[in-house]
């Protein structure tokens, strides 16, 4: 629901870890039509340093009592298990959610957040910052138009460094030291896992927004090479157009590469797309001999996620109709994950679509 009146948002955080404070609180921050109006989270260092810097008028231990206050958005940057209990409270509050990714840990609890916005008329996104970069917007407009005809087959693949964190030590990057539970990484319950939740849930939310596609079946090995959760995901994958394909991802990229692996294939009926946002490429290349090639500026396949936040606000104002990081494309992307951890663990094929009156295009 868009606010019909007032231009000025009011913004509440649950959640002040190194992620909110440098990159959700200083976009907001810079924006003249939306007001910090409070923040919550329980490591006083980090609520602390979030007033300092921001200005918070408002601060507490409690999301409850933040929830108490006039706001009428709630950005929530807490770790991973949390994500559901605090989005369906804002959401039931009557607030407007941007929650992290992943949404949820439970393909149950993540088309609960969708359902609870849908009736309500509440914005609910995800921060999945790629759908916003120029390579991806011009991949998704050519998937919109047919390029490659009906989808056979896919490769997505993701790489990061995140094996300092998976091992339960310190940020690998050059990040501020806030101090947050970054060690929840390394815990199972905080986590869910590790990099299939932790960074699958980018990289699959994307092959879903650039496909409209959902998952049907998936088998997958998961690795974690020493680490309490996994670092490794390997996964096979049919989805519900009958289009089969794979799904990996590794966390231990060295930290010392410049940024993210991204490579993402789809094979159709009439051509191949490929996005390669680390080697900074697109291509379409097709059966009737026309092909396309973007013409990149080095650094375009970046990751950069001020494109959610700000989309969100525009929402909300009705300044934007389109959320390109929808609830729906995550609950997808989490009842895929949530079953590649149940056919790791049991060494078997599983269904990915367990109830299928939801998620219904």
């Amino acid at each position: 629901m868009a606010l019909e009146t007032a231009q000025t948002v009011r913004v509440g955080f649950i959640g002040a870890g190194n992620w909110a404070q440098t990159n959700h609180m200083p976009v907001l921050q810079a924006r003249d039509d939306v007001v910090l109006a409070g923040v919550a989270t329980p490591t006083k260092e980090s609520r602390d340093l979030a007033v300092e810097k921001f200005g918070f008028p408002y601060a507490t231990a409690d999301y409850r009592e933040l929830l108490e206050q006039p706001l009428d958005a709630v950005v929530i940057a807490s770790p991973h298990g949390f994500h559901y209990e605090q989005s369906k409270a804002s959401l039931e509050s009557g607030r407007h959610v941007l929650v992290e990714k992943p949404m949820a840990l439970r393909a149950a609890e993540a088309w609960d957040l969708v359902e609870t916005a849908n009736a309500r008329g509440l914005v609910l996104s995800i921060p999945t910052g790629w759908h916003y970069v120029r390579m991806v917007a011009v991949a998704k407009e050519k998937m919109d138009q047919g390029a490659v005809g009906e989808v056979e087959y896919i490769v997505c693949h993701m790489g990061s460094a995140l094996r300092a964190l998976y091992m339960g030590h310190k940020w690998p990057y050059p990040m501020e030291n806030i101090p947050d539970p970054e060690t929840f990484y390394s815990d199972p319950d905080l986590a869910g896992g590790g990099q299939g939740y932790s960074q699958l849930s980018h990289s699959v939310a994307l092959l879903f927004w650039l496909t409209g596609l959902r998952g049907s079946e998936v088998f997958a090995y998961m690795s974690g090479a020493g680490a309490p959760v996994e670092m490794y995901d390997a996964i096979v994958a049919k989805f519900d157009n009958g289009s089969i394909g794979t799904i990996s991802a590794a966390g231990t990229q060295p930290s010392t590469k410049p940024k993210h692996e991204m490579d993402i294939r789809i094979y159709g009926s009439e051509g191949e797309l490929s996005l390669d946002l680390f080697h900074e490429h697109l291509t379409i290349h097709r059966n009737d001999s026309s092909s396309f090639e973007l013409e990149v500026e080095p650094g375009e396949g970046d990751y950069a996620c001020d494109g959610p936040p700000n989309r969100f606000i525009d929402l909300i104002l009705g300044r934007s109709r389109e959320n390109w990081s929808p609830g729906e494309i995550s609950a997808r992307t989490i009842e895929l994950l949530e079953a590649a951890y149940r056919s790791a663990a049991g060494g078997r094929a599983e269904r990915v679509v367990l109830d299928a009156t939801r998620g219904s295009p």
